[in-house]
């Protein structure tokens, strides 16, 4: 497939360039910041980006159970803010066929691998093809992770919290096969920096005529609840310009109560901003929606959905202000789904997913190993090639 290749003619201006279309696509199970800024740093390498998602039939015959559904994820990914067309029911093994189909210069991935269920590359055929991107992978979270911290139940994932020793001893087994670690499923530490908030954040200022809009809440497990329920509150007005004020951890922790969060203030900083009904998050927000909060901000609504609103500290209200000034609205998302279902998903097929894991290993190990022993026989030949 040739673009971009006409030549001009002397005198000519310049033909306009076909825009360049990036072909990402995964199984999006799980939705993290890790996933959206794959798809973040994949679109910067085009001008229009098309992910997509396989099925769960596709899933459960290459990697195990997924958690979400098809429909679930297919409607995540729309979320994401980078992405600008979805596929639903991609195939699992990328083919140039598919990237012609849908009019794709090339495909972009992570640096790691995928594999299928009898141990193959999936990106093989479009890699020797020359239409193979890569894309560095966020170091610090993985889906093994996140499952992992759920059915743990310690606090050691939290920031500021010094509980490290259990939490250590889980990143180093959970998944691990009796050979060791691949470095692709394995667990490291997420690293907050500015420039990842700046890389993920919009930067835009409300504009005049915009409606300023503050929710607040934990956004744990950024998942399909929270995502119908920002989409029903972006459409309650022409303009909106959607605050989230995202509680800090221990906060989280004294209404929540058990391991909550699952995922630490810097991490659901990353999976909020990712998200394209969202505009700016405060990190860090007052439980209480405050007089300070609403003027600083210049609210004109305050929204919350239909989950039950755990009373502040001292027992009052936390959306007292917001009531008194008549600018408080309930918002019906039509999704029940909590991060507390999520939770319940995985630890009633925990077994399964700890097989997934360990087999993922496996499989990723083994071809590490196959790897290692293709550069040491190219090492022996270009030593006799010397002699």
């Amino acid at each position: 497939m040739i673009r971009n290749g006409h030549k001009a003619e002397a005198g000519s201006p310049e033909p306009r360039k076909a825009p360049v279309r990036v072909w990402c696509d995964g199984c999006y199970d799980m939705v993290h910041y890790g996933h959206s800024n794959q798809l973040r740093q994949a679109r910067a390498m085009g001008d229009y980006l098309i992910a997509g998602v396989h099925t769960d039939e596709e899933i459960a015959k290459h990697k195990g159970p997924p958690v979400f559904t098809q429909e679930e994820r297919y409607k995540m990914v729309r979320a994401i803010k980078w992405v600008d067309e979805i596929v639903a029911g991609a195939p699992y093994v990328t083919t140039l066929e598919t990237l012609d189909k849908y009019n794709c210069d090339f495909c972009v991935h992570g640096n790691d691998i995928t594999l299928t269920i009898d141990g193959r590359d999936t990106y093989e055929e479009v890699k020797k093809a020359g239409r193979y991107r890569e894309c560095k992978r966020t170091q610090g979270v993985s889906t093994t992770d996140l499952v992992g911290r759920m059915l743990l139940m310690t606090k050691a994932h939290h920031s500021n919290i010094d509980e490290n020793s259990d939490y250590q001893q889980h990143t180093d087994n959970f998944g691990k096969g009796p050979k060791g670690h691949s470095p692709w499923t394995g667990v490291s530490q997420f690293l907050q920096t500015s420039q990842k908030i700046i890389q993920f954040a919009s930067g835009k200022e409300p504009e005049p005529g915009d409606t300023i809009i503050y929710v607040a809440g934990a956004f744990d497990l950024f998942h399909i609840g929270h995502v119908d329920f920002l989409e029903k509150v972006h459409r309650l007005a022409e303009k909106p310009y959607i605050i989230v004020g995202l509680h800090f951890d221990q906060e989280v922790n004294r209404y929540k109560g058990k391991n909550y969060p699952i995922m630490n203030v810097h991490e659901r900083t990353l999976s909020v901003l990712a998200c394209r009904y969202v505009s700016e998050v405060v990190i860090g927000a007052p439980y209480a929606v405050t007089a300070d909060l609403l003027d600083h901000f210049k609210v004109e609504w305050v929204c919350h959905g239909k989950t039950e609103v755990p009373a502040d500290k001292d027992g009052s209200d936390p959306y007292l202000e917001p009531k008194r000034r008549g600018i408080f609205r309930s918002v019906d998302s039509g999704n029940s789904l909590t991060t507390d279902d999520i939770v319940q998903r995985i630890i009633k097929n925990r077994l399964e997913f700890e097989a997934r894991n360990q087999k993922k290993e496996a499989k990723e190990l083994a071809v590490m190993e196959a790897i290692k022993k293709q550069e040491q026989e190219k090492q022996k030949l270009r030593e006799v090639l010397q002699l």
